[in-house]
């Protein structure tokens, strides 16, 4: 059975709190920010620029790799949380500018590239 609420009640709740996105725009911004990380961390090893040291001896320096991907991860999600919580983003723009981060990530690591760049 659905209860219904008088006008008294409705008067005596309090405002509605305006709604916020920026926490979630942030994780989303973080998680290409750490795909995009990882890619540059394939390519510049590919190069021969860096070398991500070998985190655990059976998997090499794919374990450096994605370690360091991760904490770029973490760090850019606390960062802009910090900077985005309590805010309201137009967020279609923010969350296509995430999709390319990740789509440039994962294009990164695709071996095939290494050799035009």
């Amino acid at each position: 059975m659905a209860t219904h609420r008088t006008t008294d009640q409705m008067a005596s709740d309090p405002a509605p709190r305006e709604q916020t996105n920026g926490a979630a725009v942030a994780a989303f911004l973080a998680a290409g920010i750490g795909s995009l990380a990882m890619g540059l961390f394939v390519v510049l090893n590919e190069w021969d620029i860096y070398s991500a040291p070998s985190l655990y001896g059976p998997a090499g320096g794919v374990s450096g790799r994605t370690t360091f991907a991760v904490i770029a991860w973490l760090i850019a999600w606390a960062v802009l949380h910090a900077r985005m919580k309590g805010r309201q983003f137009e967020s279609r723009r923010l969350f296509a500018i995430a999709l390319v981060l990740v789509g440039l990530g994962i294009l990164l690591t695709y071996p095939p590239l290494w050799g035009l760049l």
